[in-house]
């Protein structure tokens, strides 16, 4: 090739130039992990406050252990999909033990959360369906609903009404219709009504998937989304990761026997794509473990998030997810870099990944935080949201 930019090269350096002119480029930077909260950067150590590794799991030494084992006994790879040659023996146990932990049937492991929100929606709908799905729901869970082709409504963040409005005026005209939502909310923090919109999916015969990949271990005493309420409002379609408070990787589904025997045929995600390897679903077993005898370590990271909003003037959380909005990209972008000039890594975050005028910095708690760097990130957040408000 000459040096000369061909189409394709122009077309990206156009789109990238755009990006960084309104601030929304995004960059990768090179983190080498210490612990379960310290991380080193371009020579820096900083204290990690946007991660999700919520119990600090990660490194946790009998989660590695069972991964190093697992390595030992079944080698670095699956090899193929699970259809193929890929099934190890430990994704069943695995799969057993997350349905009597969700309390459903059956549950299926998936290579990824976000693997598993492509299979979910497309496997169960089609084109003469209906998908409504809240605006703040997770970006997968948005291209999930996409790829099943079916009509796509979404409705107000948490709003039942504009739900149940929507709802009557589009089921009739659907052969089968599912719901769509967090159960924690990523980049809020926020929590689900979920026994309202269990109320409304039966009253109109749909279908509600619940993504659960932050309640799991972190609110409820680590049991997820549905036990915040009481009765637990349990969704017939519980998807959750194995990549956030389990600290490995990975996802799933837990739901009926039918429902993911189906799924086991028709999910292409899980047809055409290698097994998970074995050290992560180890990983993810004694980390289940950890979870289920350790109540007291899953309420941690809320405590600390409560901590520190007290302390920085902020509202009371619901989960271990601060959102600390700033408004604009340059002034997110800044206030992330002058935490990190403290010792303090916050990731700034800007649209699309939240609407436009709320960039933020999304604050994560771990159980492995100490509250001494709890009420520092507190102090220097505080100054910059008085700075913020004294500038406008």
């Amino acid at each position: 090739m000459t040096s000369k930019l061909t189409s394709l090269n122009r077309f990206a350096s156009r789109k990238l130039a755009g990006l960084e002119r309104r601030n929304l480029r995004r960059k990768l930077a090179q983190t080498q992990t210490l612990d379960a909260v310290a991380v080193e950067r371009d020579g820096q150590r900083l204290i990690n406050f946007c991660s999700n590794d919520y119990l600090g799991l990660s490194h946790h030494p009998e989660v590695i252990e069972a991964s190093r084992q697992a390595v030992l006994e079944h080698g670095t790879g699956s090899g193929a999909s699970r259809l193929v040659t890929g099934g190890h023996p430990l994704l069943f146990e695995l799969e057993q033990r997350l349905a009597a932990f969700k309390g459903t049937q059956d549950c299926i492991i998936f290579g990824s959360g976000y693997l598993a929100n492509l299979a979910i929606t497309p496997a169960l709908l089609g084109s003469t369906d209906l998908v409504l799905i809240d605006e703040y729901a997770h970006a997968c869970l948005h291209s999930g609903a996409q790829l099943s082709r079916a009509r796509v409504e979404m409705f107000r963040h948490n709003d039942m009404d504009d739900l149940a409005a929507k709802l009557e005026a589009t089921r009739s005209d659907a052969r089968n219709a599912m719901i769509l939502t967090d159960g924690v909310f990523s980049m809020d923090g926020d929590i689900a009504p979920l026994p309202a919109l269990l109320e409304l999916a039966e009253q109109y015969d749909t279908w509600l998937l619940v993504d659960d990949a932050h309640g799991i271990g972190t609110v409820a005493g680590g049991r997820g989304a549905a036990h915040v309420f009481t009765p637990a409002a349990k969704a017939p379609l519980q998807m959750g990761t194995l990549s956030k408070a389990l600290g490995s990787y990975g996802g799933y589904l837990a739901a009926s026997h039918q429902v993911c025997e189906l799924l086991r045929t028709r999910a292409r995600p899980l047809v055409f794509t290698t097994a998970p390897p074995p050290a992560a679903i180890a990983a993810a077993l004694k980390a289940l473990d950890l979870i289920e005898q350790q109540p007291d370590l899953c309420e941690r990271p809320l405590e600390l998030a409560r901590r520190f909003c007290a302390a920085a003037g902020l509202p009371d959380p619901a989960s271990p997810i601060v959102p600390v909005i700033l408004g604009d990209e340059t002034r997110a972008l800044e206030a992330s870099e002058r935490l990190r000039q403290a010792g303090l890594l916050v990731a700034a975050i800007r649209p699309p990944t939240v609407p436009k005028g709320t960039a933020r910095l999304r604050v994560t708690f771990s159980a492995a935080h100490s509250e001494t760097d709890v009420d520092r990130l507190a102090k220097a957040v505080q100054d910059i949201r008085l700075q913020c408000e004294a500038a406008h």
